[in-house]
């Protein structure tokens, strides 16, 4: 098991963790969520069962923000801690559809130069991410030019809403992933349904998994994600 830095690959301006598998086969590039690193979402490549040996680049987050005294973890984009640990306190949910979320620039320019150093075309790309990872994940895919092979969201939330119901319509032919906890107390279940229906709503296809639980990945999402790979090979 991976377990430090001196794991990680430079890829343009961020670092990664790169597993090789088919080299015919797609790669499939996942963001992890606020505080957590390249090696969080690492192990799912070692229990989803595809029947494709799927190429993996976990990429990790370009910066530092700090957990607790001695301890710290990577983002894409900063969060007002604060402003949601006082959200969830008040069950009021947070709602980051009206922008785009400060500090999203610098991470979409960053993931771009990575995806470009990766080498791999955009239609054998499948992107995804975790919380925030899936907000840069689904900002990625639905403002480049061409279309990716896939889209993984993974309890995340819409953001820039006016943005991405625009430019939805064109990746109509791309099927979509997506999975959320009907009871998740930092990203509202209201707001992942809210970015289903503007998905299916341009014409997108997809499948959205709810489960009986709040910020995480379960078992039956990880099948689910199986499901899709497999649909996509």
């Amino acid at each position: 098991m991976l377990d430090n830095e001196n794991d990680l690959e430079s890829l343009g301006p961020l670092q990664a963790l790169r597993v090789k598998g088919d080299p015919d086969a797609p790669t499939v590039v996942l963001f992890h969520g606020y505080g957590a690193s390249a090696f969080d979402l690492y192990p799912i490549h070692e229990v989803l069962v595809t029947d494709q040996k799927f190429n993996w680049v976990f990429p990790h987050g370009h910066l530092s923000v700090p957990l607790m005294p001695g301890y710290s973890g990577r983002a894409w984009f900063p969060i007002d801690m604060a402003a949601l640990e006082e959200a969830i306190r008040k069950n009021d949910f947070r709602n980051f559809s009206d922008k785009d979320p400060e500090g999203m620039d610098v991470a979409r320019q960053a993931a771009y130069l990575m995806l470009d150093a990766i080498g791999v075309p955009w239609n054998q790309l499948i992107l995804g991410g975790f919380s925030q990872g899936a907000m840069l994940a689904t900002d990625l895919t639905l403002r480049n030019e061409e279309i990716s092979k896939g889209l993984m969201i993974l309890s995340g939330a819409l953001v820039n809403e006016s943005l991405w119901k625009e430019l939805a319509p064109k990746k109509s032919i791309l099927r979509f992933f997506q999975s959320h906890g009907e009871f998740d107390p930092i990203l509202g279940y209201a707001g992942a349904k809210k970015l289903e229906k503007l998905l299916r709503n341009s014409g997108l296809l997809g499948e959205f998994i709810a489960f009986n639980g709040g910020h995480e990945i379960p078992a039956p999402v990880i099948q689910g994600v199986s499901r899709y790979l497999n649909s996509l090979s």
